[in-house]
């Protein structure tokens, strides 16, 4: 299923990519300047979640850092309720007042560690459906952040590269051990002829 975007969702991105940049040269949100380049890597590269995520889904980004891919799936998608948190401070004020600049509902950035959500979510009905991560670290650190965060049913999604074998087999206790079926999911960023990976591991309602 191809991903459909219009006007508004181009002049959000494009807004996104302006105070991506401003912020930049104090809070350290990204590496990547080019704005070709921005455009491809961190919003296109967004664009294969979008039909993998139930509607009305509650979705928690970790370590959303400059948005991503939290608040392109948000502008995409208006009917998920998101929640973007990161360990910074610079990068939680970045989001909050990128969520506000943007205009978005039903979407909040936090500064908090995964692992401190815990003991907020200990009720299934608190949990999140889909929780999602953009290579913020290795797939056996991201499960142990995630999975006592992610409701049953629910879904993880880690975006990886293409080299990814390694992270799996080093993961594949914890996915053994939590139930979770795996979907390596393969794609490409066209212009610049890049692959990535979508790695997606779903639980069951048991």
């Amino acid at each position: 299923m191809k991903t459909h975007l219009d006007p508004s969702h181009t002049t959000q991105f494009a807004l996104h990519a302006k105070e991506l940049l401003e912020w930049n040269r104090f809070a350290n949100l990204t590496a990547i300047t080019d704005l070709k380049e921005l455009a491809e890597k961190h919003f296109l590269d967004t664009l294969p979640l979008v039909p993998l995520i139930p509607p009305h889904s509650k979705v928690l980004d970790i370590g959303s850092g400059g948005g991503f891919p939290g608040v392109p799936l948000k502008v995409i998608r208006p009917d998920l309720h998101l929640n973007l948190i990161d360990a910074s401070r610079k990068k939680a004020h970045f989001l909050k007042h990128l969520i506000r600049t943007l205009e978005l509902q039903d979407i909040e950035a936090r500064h908090v560690r995964a692992e401190a959500l815990t003991t907020e979510v200990q009720a299934e009905a608190r949990r999140y459906g889909v929780i999602v991560s953009k290579a913020v670290s290795k797939l056996h650190r991201f499960l142990d952040q995630a999975l006592p965060l992610l409701g049953r049913p629910g879904m993880v999604i880690a975006m990886k590269g293409l080299d990814v074998d390694d992270e799996l087999e080093r993961a594949g206790s914890r996915i053994r051990s939590a139930a979770l079926s795996l979907e390596k999911k393969e794609y490409r960023l066209p212009f610049l002829d890049i692959r990535r990976n979508l790695i997606i591991l779903r639980s069951t309602d048991s």
